[in-house]
């Protein structure tokens, strides 16, 4: 995946964004992108061979591996840091809409007006691409609902990794009778501790994006109101 890539589109974006909506893009890269990269990869590298059962039967570590592990930490947050990103992207579609829209009425103004290609004319497409839209009309409601999508989709991920991981400390063994286990097979994780320390730290910065999301949220409806 090409996290510069995203970064570069989501600060496009950003531009047109309030000072919370910087900190939260901050927040998103540098402790869970930068940290799920650098570091947590690393940490479930050993994820399925280092799972050690005290059982010879062939099939039942996988099987064991598959019940405890349905779907990878490292994947779910990749999915889940992809979803957060998308609504951010609604935005930057409506700005490059608006840009586009006020650049061909330019173009024909220009075209009319016999000044196409002069000096000023670029000046001015140069200033309408640099341009910071303010957060009202269209562009408000769009703002307003990227921000409801991405409290909706860090909700449902946080919910779906508590749920199916049984909440978020990792356990150093787990007992598994899955077929073809002969029978009651104990089952042990590497590093379960480190690995605890990580969930925890990704749970956490994934619950202060929400409260700058939701902070944004109620700040863009007080301006909105007062206005």
């Amino acid at each position: 995946m090409s996290w510069p890539a995203l970064y570069t589109q989501l600060v496009g974006a950003n531009r047109h964004s309030t000072s919370l909506g910087k900190i939260w893009l901050s927040v998103l890269f540098i402790f869970r992108v930068m940290v799920l990269v650098v570091a947590a990869e690393s940490v479930w590298g050993d994820e399925q061979s280092d799972f050690t059962c005290n059982t010879l039967q062939p099939g039942c570590e996988n099987v064991c591996y598959d019940q405890f592990f349905p779907v990878s930490h490292i994947r779910l947050w990749c999915l889940q840091l992809v979803f957060v990103s998308t609504p951010t992207l609604l935005v930057a579609m409506y700005v490059a809409y608006r840009n586009h829209r006020d650049k061909r009425r330019l173009l024909q103004g220009s075209g009319r007006a016999g000044f196409l290609g002069s000096k000023g004319q670029e000046e001015e497409l140069e200033t309408l691409k640099k341009r910071r839209l303010p957060i009202a009309g269209a562009l408000w409601w769009t703002y307003a609902c990227s921000l409801l999508f991405r409290l909706l989709f860090e909700g449902g991920f946080m919910y779906a990794l508590y749920v199916v991981y049984d909440g978020f400390q990792m356990p150093r063994l787990v007992q598994c009778d899955q077929w073809p286990c002969p029978n009651l097979v104990d089952c042990f994780i590497s590093r379960p501790t480190e690995k605890t320390i990580f969930t925890v730290f990704m749970a956490t910065a994934s619950s202060i994006c929400m409260v700058l999301n939701m902070a944004e949220l109620a700040y863009l409806v007080a301006k909105a109101v007062t206005r």
